[in-house]
C-alpha cells in the first residue's frame, strides 16, 4: 500500500503529462503484475463507485478523532474532500504502516477492501476503525479515497497505455484496445495486456471510440472544401457493432454492452458478413424521436413489446473498422465509408441503415444544412476529412461536430445547494424557474437545474448574495428570494413530469447572469410551451 500511496502521491503533485507518463512507466516496470494490475483498474474508475457509507464513516470519524459531528460537518464544507479532511482531523502524527500486516495494493484490495460489501455495518465500523488509528496520514488518505469510490488522479486511459506502451514497448492502440470491456485484475491479466505475442480471445470487444472535436472555428479554414465529408451529428447513443461470431454484441461508448436493449438491431446484425461497425443507435418510428424517448429504454434487463412497439430505434452505420477479421481502421475514411456500404447493401436491413451524406456544394451549403439541424431533429452537421483514419480517443485535425447554436431562454434561480469536493464550501448548484400565467412568486414554476456556466468571481459572488438573501432552508437546499435573473442555454427540450412546469431542458448550463434584467423580464411558461411546439413536433 505505502508504493501504492507514493505513486498516488507523485501523480497527483503535477500537472505534466510527460511527468505522469515517466512516474507510471517507472512504477510499471518495477511493480508486481498483480499490483500492477490493480493499479491500473482503479485508475480507470473500475472498482466499485462506494463501498462504505458516508454516515457510517462519519461514526468512525467521530469515534476515532473526538470530534463532534457538527464540527466533522464544518471541517468538510471548508476543506471539500472527504478524505483530506479525515486525514487532517486524525492528525499529521501518524504511525507507520507495517507492509507485513496488510501488503502490497493487490493484498489490500482482495483481502480488506473488496470484502467489506459482504460484511454488516458493525463489521464496517470496527475494520475502518483499526485502519484509520494504524495507517501512515498518506495511506489513510489514499484507504479513504478509494472507500469512498474518489480517487482520481488526472490520469486518462490515454496516458496510462501510454505509459504502459513506452515501459514494455506494446503499440498505445494495442493496450488500449486490451483494456476495454470488463476484466479481473490478475497476475495473468497484466501478463496478457504486455505480452507482445498475446492473443485475446476476448472475440466481443469493441475498439477504443474515435472522437470528434467541437468546431470552434469558421469552418472555411480547416482546408479546401472537396477533401472533406458531411453527416448529420444524430441525437442518440453512440455505439459498435462487433459481429465475429454468431453472437454479435453491442457495446456503448461507455464500454457497456447492451445488446439485450435493442434486438430489432441485432435481428439485422446476424444477417451481416463479420465486421465492426461504428454509428449510432437513435429513437426512430416514422420519423426520429426525441433523445428523451430512447432514455425510457436504457438500463432495461429486458425490453417489452408494448415498448419495442412505442419506442423502436435504428442503428445509423457511418464506420467500418474491421471486415473478415481484417483491421480496417488505418484506411482513409472514403475507403471504409465504401466498405461500410457495400456490407449494407448486401442485404435487406430494416433497423440498420449507412447514416447519410449531407449533400453541399461549398461550405455555405453546409452552413445551410447545419441551420436546419433541429427542423430534421438533429443536432448539427459531422465534418469529416476524405483521409483520416480511425484513431482513438478525441485526436484534432480529421473529424470535427459543427453542432446547431443552442436555445435560449431567461429563468429565474429559485434554489441554491452546495457543490461537491472543492467545491462544497460555495453554493454552485442552481434551480431555476420560469412564470406561470401570472407574475406571482408562488406561480414560478421550477424548469432546470444548472452548475456550469459562471466564472469563480462570478460564483463567489452570487454565493455571498445567496447567504444574504436565503428566505428557507431544506436540508442543504437554501431556498432564495426571487431576484436574479440568468440566460439558461440548453440543447432541447421535452415533456417531464418531474418539474411542476411539465418541461425539461437537455444539458442546461447559465449562459449569462443577466443583472440588467429584472424578474419580470424572464419567460414564461407560454415561451417554454413555443419552442417545445416549433422543434419537437
Amino acid at each position: 500500500m505505502q508504493t501504492f500511496s507514493l505513486l498516488y502521491t507523485k501523480l497527483d503533485q503535477t500537472n505534466s503529462t510527460l511527468d505522469k507518463v515517466e512516474i507510471l512507466s517507472n512504477y510499471f516496470r518495477k511493480a508486481d503484475y498483480e499490483d500492477a494490475a490493480w493499479t491500473i483498474y482503479i485508475i480507470m474508475g473500475k472498482q466499485k463507485k462506494r463501498i462504505v457509507k458516508r454516515t457510517t464513516l462519519i461514526k468512525v470519524l467521530e469515534k476515532v478523532s473526538g470530534y463532534e459531528n457538527w464540527i466533522i460537518s464544518d471541517a468538510y464544507a471548508t476543506v471539500g474532500d472527504f478524505a483530506e479532511t479525515v486525514s487532517l482531523l486524525l492528525g499529521h502524527d501518524r504511525p507507520t504502516f507495517q507492509a507485513k500486516k496488510r501488503g502490497s495494493i493487490a493484498c489490500w484490495m482482495k483481502n480488506e477492501i473488496n470484502p467489506l460489501s459482504k460484511l454488516t455495518e458493525e463489521e464496517h465500523l470496527r475494520k475502518v476503525a483499526d485502519w484509520w488509528t494504524t495507517l501512515s496520514q498518506i495511506d489513510c488518505f489514499v484507504v479513504t479515497k478509494i472507500l469512498t469510490g474518489g480517487l482520481r488522479v488526472g490520469v486518462s486511459d490515454n496516458l496510462l497505455a501510454r505509459s504502459l506502451s513506452e515501459s514494455f514497448g506494446i503499440a498505445k492502440d494495442v493496450i488500449i484496445h486490451r483494456l476495454m470491456g470488463d476484466w479481473e485484475p490478475s497476475n495473468n491479466f497484466f501478463d496478457a495486456l504486455i505480452n507482445p505475442s498475446s492473443q485475446s480471445d476476448r472475440a466481443s470487444l469493441p475498439y477504443p471510440f474515435f472522437l470528434a472535436s467541437p468546431l470552434q472555428i469558421n469552418p472555411n479554414q480547416l482546408g479546401a472544401f472537396e477533401d472533406f465529408s458531411f453527416e448529420w451529428k444524430w441525437d442518440g447513443i453512440r455505439a459498435q457493432i462487433i459481429k465475429r461470431n454468431e453472437s454479435p454484441v453491442i457495446w456503448s461508448r461507455g464500454e457497456e454492452v447492451i445488446t439485450n436493449q435493442y434486438p430489432e438491431v441485432i435481428a439485422d446484425v446476424l444477417k451481416l458478413t463479420n465486421c465492426v461497425i461504428d454509428g449510432e443507435i437513435v429513437a426512430w418510428g416514422r420519423d426520429i424521436l426525441p433523445f428523451s424517448e430512447l432514455q425510457r429504454r436504457l438500463g432495461r434487463k429486458k425490453v417489452t413489446q408494448k415498448i419495442l412497439k412505442e419506442i423502436p430505434v435504428k442503428f445509423l452505420a457511418f464506420d467500418c473498422l474491421e471486415f473478415e477479421g481484417i483491421d480496417f481502421r488505418h484506411e482513409p475514411y472514403l475507403v471504409r465509408r465504401k466498405k461500410l456500404q457495400d456490407i449494407i447493401d448486401s442485404t435487406f436491413l430494416d433497423r440498420l441503415m449507412l447514416s447519410p451524406i449531407v449533400e453541399a456544394s461549398d461550405w455555405n451549403g453546409v452552413g445551410e444544412a447545419r441551420a436546419k439541424s433541429r427542423s430534421k431533429k438533429v443536432e448539427g452537421v459531422m465534418i469529416k476529412s476524405k483521409a483520416s483514419p480511425y484513431l482513438t480517443g478525441r485526436k484534432k485535425g480529421y473529424w470535427w461536430k459543427w453542432k446547431v447554436d443552442p436555445l435560449t431562454i431567461d429563468a429565474v434561480m429559485i434554489y441554491a445547494q452546495a457543490g461537491s469536493g472543492r467545491r462544497a464550501s460555495l453554493f454552485t448548484d442552481y434551480t431555476f424557474a420560469v412564470w406561470s400565467n401570472e407574475m406571482q412568486q408562488e406561480n414560478l414554476l421550477p424548469i432546470a437545474k444548472a452548475y456550469s456556466g459562471l466564472t469563480q468571481i462570478e460564483i463567489e459572488e452570487l454565493d455571498k448574495w445567496i447567504r444574504k438573501n436565503t428566505t428557507e432552508k431544506f436540508g442543504p437546499v437554501r431556498s432564495v428570494k426571487p431576484h436574479q435573473v440568468f440566460e439558461l442555454s440548453f440543447d432541447s427540450i421535452s415533456p417531464s413530469s418531474r418539474h411542476k412546469s411539465g418541461f425539461a431542458l437537455r444539458f442546461p448550463r447559465i449562459s449569462r447572469w443577466r443583472k440588467d434584467k429584472g424578474i419580470g423580464d424572464a419567460n414564461s411558461i407560454e415561451v417554454i410551451k413555443d419552442i417545445f411546439a416549433t422543434y419537437q413536433l
